[in-house]
């Protein structure tokens, strides 16, 4: 079977390692285990809890005590309805395993994490793309998707929000997406590993699984929750796309580890103190981010309304690749270039690492900025 290279991860396992400020993490500042356990009311002496634990694989579909915490980040869902599985991409992979076969008809909203459409394709799906748009504030157009869908559309995959615009659908425009997906009888797969980083209010915007009876969500603990090194994700789908998904699953994971399903729970459990940092970080480093453009000639972009990442358009004499190059090379800041989303002359910043990263990225990436030739 082949695939297509997964253009975003190749740039970050050959570049994240070389940079001081990396402004290309998409994560919130990762926690460590102690804070973790601080941010939860513990300490380290409650690590004790952990040496008894036996071993074993576990519980195979991830603990009860995990799949009902999971569960209450959903209106009206169950934990019959959850899968855990090895991080959001893993959960992804797992859909359009289960879902696509060699000539099913898929759409995918695009930018988004190359998954959504490599993946069916590799399976010789059809996969048409639908493009959003700087001027539709990267929101998705409805009669476009409507031209687009089939009685043969099996699927239409997006990120909600999106990867790697920031762009948040809300509920009534979901509810147009699934209007149009059940008139065909499609599936919606929605990426949601930033749902809870909205700008606004709680944060926590509308899942796809609150306002369709065929919406699929997938999430994990990577993005707004800082915990990457757990990968760990899970699935929010109908009970009979579960059953589906964990005959797959039973080839590629049997279970998730027991640590770190123990380390997701508490996360979870305390998810309110979890995402009140993440918030603190979000938009308190997003209005850095917003005052910077301001000063920035070469710098234009559509603000982000979730999330961490933003595209930027930069007005430069070169290739997104060969800026982004140049600027680590000469400052040590990393960015990740347009290309990687078929979106040249864009660049997207992560703006959720540590405030200090940040800030003094920034004030390079001017420095930088200033010394460009003009185009």
């Amino acid at each position: 079977m082949y695939i297509e290279p997964f253009k975003v991860e190749i740039w970050m396992n050959e570049w994240e390692t070389r940079c001081t400020h990396n402004l290309a993490e998409t994560c919130v500042a990762s926690l460590t285990i102690d804070a973790l356990l601080r941010l939860s009311g513990r300490n380290d002496s409650d690590l004790s809890e952990l040496l008894p634990m036996k071993m074993t694989y576990g519980a195979i579909e991830g603990s009860e005590r995990l799949r009902t915490a999971i569960s209450t980040l959903y209106d009206g869902q169950d934990v019959g309805n959850i899968v855990v599985t090895h991080g959001t991409i893993a959960a992804n992979a797992l859909i359009h395993k289960t879902l696509v076969s060699r000539g099913d008809h898929v759409v995918a909203i695009v930018p988004t994490y190359q998954q959504h459409y490599s993946i069916p394709a590799s399976i010789e799906a059809n996969v048409d793309k639908l493009p959003l748009q700087a001027e539709d504030g990267f929101l998705p157009d409805l009669d476009a998707l409507r031209r687009l869908v089939t009685p043969q559309t099996k699927l239409i995959a997006l990120t909600n929000p999106n990867n790697p615009t920031g762009a948040l659908i809300g509920r009534p425009m979901l509810e147009e997406i699934a209007d149009i997906a059940r008139s065909v009888g499609a599936y919606v797969l929605c990426d949601e590993v930033y749902r809870g980083a909205a700008q606004t209010g709680d944060g926590m915007s509308t899942s796809i699984v609150e306002v369709y009876e065929k919406g699929i969500s997938t999430a994990g603990m990577s993005k707004v929750y800082s915990l990457a090194g757990l990968r760990l994700g899970w699935i929010m789908a109908p009970e009979d796309v579960v059953e589906q998904v964990l005959i797959h699953r039973d080839y590629d994971t049997i279970s998730v580890g027991m640590i770190n399903d123990y380390f997701a729970t508490m996360a979870l459990e305390n998810k309110d103190k979890l995402l009140a940092r993440t918030h603190a970080i979000t938009r308190g480093n997003l209005a850095v981010l917003d005052a910077w453009i301001a000063d920035e000639p070469r710098i234009s972009w559509v603000k982000p309304s979730a999330g961490t990442t933003a595209m930027l358009r930069v007005d430069a004499p070169m290739t997104s690749r060969e800026f982004c190059v140049d600027l680590l090379d000469k400052t040590g800041v990393l960015l990740t270039p347009g290309d990687a989303f078929d979106m040249e002359g864009y660049v997207r910043i992560g703006y959720a690492n540590s405030p200090d990263i940040l800030t003094e990225g920034l004030t390079k990436m001017s420095g930088y900025l200033r010394d460009l030739p003009a185009t």
